[in-house]
């Protein structure tokens, strides 16, 4: 084993040194993608989303051609490994996915103002400050969001003290019948990773005796898992019901409620307003390392090995 010293750059991924910790960003690889795309002088945009979205069903999109289609396909590619410090692009780089079969006119728009929202955010990431390393999470749910086929988006994310360690978006794979059905079903996606992030840590040697916390919006749901009875109506999400009332009564987490207004986990669910969107991510600490102008121009020139 060698000391090679502080570490600067690790996969892809630049590591400036701030007053407070870490911060990690991957400004180098999105300007290399902007690069590919052609926009690397474009013009920058505050959301990576519109709040309205063009549905599959509008005869207005056509469907792109071979050359495009494959350029779409590549810069969706590289677009997923972006998302490993930023965050705030994953509910956007998701719904791009469900599209790459056979993507359109729309969906490649949309990837471009994904491009431009980057541009303006290139040297935005992740910080790890020194904190304490008690977890817990965030769970939301949008119920039937996807116009095309009624499926709801799952999302969640994970806090170690201050410091944001983990995040998902996922499509569920059936349509929910409640809102209800819909927010059980990411509390057990929440949970199944809780439960990883606690065996994790556990080999760090760091106490996770008490039950991690879990936030919900949602109060029905909440309801229902710390309800040991088993209604007839909720009959079609047994399986999740079980396994969430196991890990509450073995002391692997407690449900509790939070208010719509701070529920961070909405950024990965939906598509927002600017406002809404910024207010998120600051709280979700995405943002921009206190850098020198001289130090931001070898970030951007330095090719990731």
């Amino acid at each position: 084993m060698k000391n090679l010293g502080r570490i600067s750059h690790f996969l892809g991924m630049h590591v400036s040194n701030t007053s407070q910790g870490l911060h990690l960003s991957q400004a180098a690889y999105a300007t290399q993608i902007l690069q590919r795309a052609g926009m690397s002088a474009c013009k920058p945009i505050s959301s990576p989303i519109p709040t309205k979205l063009v549905t599959e069903t509008d005869t207005s999109s056509l469907a792109l051609s071979t050359a495009d289609s494959d350029l779409f396909r590549h810069l969706i590619g590289s677009l997923q490994y972006l998302i490993v410090t930023r965050p705030d692009i994953t509910f956007t780089v998701n719904r791009l996915c469900q599209h790459m079969h056979c993507p359109q006119q729309s969906d490649f728009k949309l990837l471009k103002r994904l491009l431009r929202y980057l541009k303006g955010t290139l040297y935005f990431g992740i910080p790890i400050t020194a904190t304490d390393l008690q977890l817990h999470a965030y769970s939301d749910s949008d119920w039937a969001g996807d116009p095309a086929d009624r499926k709801s988006t799952t999302g969640y994310c994970a806090f170690l003290g201050s410091n944001l360690i983990s995040w998902q978006v996922k499509k569920q794979k059936t349509v929910a019948r409640s809102s209800t059905e819909a927010e059980y079903r990411a509390l057990a996606t929440a949970t199944t990773d809780i439960i990883w992030l606690r065996r994790l840590l556990k080999e760090f040697s760091i106490p996770t005796s008490a039950p991690t916390v879990l936030l919900c919006d949602n109060i029905s749901s909440i309801a229902l898992a710390n309800n040991p009875i088993f209604r007839a109506r909720t009959k079609h999400i047994e399986i999740d019901f079980h396994f969430v009332r196991e890990c509450i009564k073995n002391k692997l987490i407690t449900v509790s409620y939070i208010h719509t207004v701070d529920q961070l986990a909405d950024l990965f669910t939906k598509p927002l307003s600017i406002p809404r969107f910024q207010f998120l991510r600051d709280k979700l600490h995405i943002s921009e390392a206190n850098v020198s102008l001289h130090l931001k121009f070898h970030i951007i020139t330095q090719r990731a090995t």
